[in-house]
């Protein structure tokens, strides 16, 4: 009777780790999914007409400053 109740207690306990890991594993690929559609608004923000004039401004201001 001792061995059944271990290996049941074994079972549950194997059964509640594999639970665990399938949640950890989904819990990643949301966070990959939301880190790759974030960087798809800021490459689509980054690569606007007013964002690039802006950069330019800034890159010929800082070049034009003499020392």
């Amino acid at each position: 009777m001792r061995i059944r109740r271990r290996i049941n207690n074994g079972r549950q306990a194997l059964m509640r780790k594999g639970m665990d890991a399938g949640m950890t594993t989904a819990e990643y690929s949301v966070g990959t999914l939301a880190a790759c559609a974030f960087a798809a608004v800021l490459l689509v923000i980054v690569k606007s007409d007013g964002v690039k004039s802006l950069v330019t401004d800034v890159i010929t201001t800082a070049l034009s400053v003499g020392l």
